[in-house]
């Protein structure tokens, strides 16, 4: 899995979906303050490279032998990728929205009936984990069994990994922040002194924002 890492991470580094902004960081939903951005939803304009990340899914799915019956996405950066991943392997689709509809159906899950159904939840991003638990609790909701989730790329957290424990779901990401440091320095993407601040905020990212000089 380590050359499969090394390829998705070059991968967002050619379509500049990950860049490295210290100067001037972006905020987090969970309010954290970050030097790195994710952007992934670039991707699709990139069909070459996006065919990377669905392959990516693909090799992980056989990998980890995941069982499910249909794919679902999280609205709406999740949506694209799981989208073309049920179309190339030919399965049931559907999405979750970030809430219900004030009209019609008012339903979050939208596309198809899960109950009963093993659903393989599919993310572009996991910072803290938050958006994606909810997903999962919203397709429990609709008697969807979930234990896995799929993602391009995930922060690492030791919060997100606590939420995911205790939700008894499995992340699984196709490459994570070290591997794409690594890659970003040697593609010239990443110099020494901006490593050395993206390894400050990950020891504290909750506080880098309001302590650190920049």
């Amino acid at each position: 899995m380590e050359e499969l890492h090394a390829r998705v991470a070059r991968t967002l580094l050619e379509v500049n979906a990950v860049g490295f902004s210290p100067d001037k960081p972006i905020t987090f939903k969970s309010g954290i303050l970050s030097p790195i951005y994710v952007d992934n939803r670039v991707l699709p304009f990139h069909p070459a490279q996006w065919h990377t990340v669905i392959e990516g899914f693909q090799t992980v799915i056989e990998a980890e032998q995941l069982a499910f019956d249909a794919l679902a996405g999280v609205a709406v950066g999740g949506i694209p990728h799981s989208s073309a991943l049920a179309y190339a392997l030919g399965r049931p689709s559907v999405f979750v929205r970030k809430e219900a509809k004030e009209h019609g159906k008012q339903k979050r899950v939208e596309g198809g009936d899960v109950t009963g159904r093993r659903v393989l939840l599919v993310e572009d991003l996991v910072t803290t984990g938050g958006s994606s638990l909810d997903s999962v609790g919203a397709l429990r909701a609709e008697g969807a069994l979930v234990e896995h989730v799929l993602a391009i790329v995930g922060y690492n957290f030791a919060e997100a990994a606590r939420a995911f424990t205790q939700a008894a779901v499995q992340l699984h990401t196709l490459t994570n922040f070290t591997v794409i440091m690594e890659e970003a320095l040697l593609m010239g993407k990443l110099n020494q002194e901006q490593m050395a601040v993206v390894n400050q905020w990950f020891k504290d990212p909750y506080t880098w924002g309001h302590t650190c000089e920049r």
